[in-house]
């Protein structure tokens, strides 16, 4: 199990890009969170398998049909807790 946190920048906040999320990742079974952040860029944490971790990032890479994505950070995350699902934080 790995622990990953991708900041996603571009038009990311408004389109519905959190939900997507969410049902992305729970359709990889990962548990996390994504969430909204001040500088408008979104914050994913996602634990789970190598590979279903790779397939997020592709997909965040081009996002929902709305988004626009105009980069990513991708940064390995020491699980220092446990998530139980994977959820939108407000």
């Amino acid at each position: 199990m790995s622990r990953i946190k991708i900041t996603v920048a571009g038009r990311v906040q408004g389109v519905g890009f959190r939900y997507h999320t969410r049902q992305k990742a729970q359709e990889l079974n990962l548990t996390g969170y994504v969430t909204n952040k001040p500088d408008h860029t979104v914050e994913i944490v996602a634990d789970g398998t190598d590979e279903n971790l790779d397939a997020l990032i592709a997909w965040v890479k081009i996002g929902p049909e709305r988004a626009r994505v105009r980069g990513i950070e991708v940064e390995d995350c020491l699980p220092i807790n446990h998530f139980d699902e994977f959820l939108i934080e407000y």
